[in-house]
């Protein structure tokens, strides 16, 4: 079975690593990137992952924004935003409010993949 690839888009190097180990330990393959423009970045060099989960808060371009640009350029890959400060509105991609348990997070990857 190949290894599907998550990458998770966070401007907080501490979420991000405790994120990405995780999902390493559930058996997914891990594309970290600090920003909406870094992940931008990665998607224009072929690192198409099969997921992203991004912070929906962060400086410059917010997750909301990376969701809409990454809708136009791929948009066959799947989203998770995720946010301690969301405030209420209407969004299409699955969410998940921090804090959450980390089966919380197993339980969304995995509906979202399938």
């Amino acid at each position: 079975m190949l290894t599907q690839t998550i990458m998770i888009v966070d401007d907080d190097d501490d979420v991000r690593e405790i994120l990405a180990e995780t999902l390493e330990e559930f058996g997914y393959r891990v594309i970290r990137a600090g920003s909406g423009e870094e992940a931008l970045i990665c998607l224009d060099h072929d690192q198409v992952p099969d997921m992203i989960i991004t912070d929906v808060r962060m400086p410059g371009m917010s997750g909301l924004e990376l969701a809409e640009r990454i809708r136009e350029r791929a948009d066959h890959v799947k989203l998770l935003l995720i946010s301690g400060y969301f405030l209420p509105q209407y969004v299409t991609e699955r969410f998940l409010k921090k804090p959450f348990h980390m089966h919380e997070l197993r339980s969304a990857v995995r509906a979202q993949l399938g």
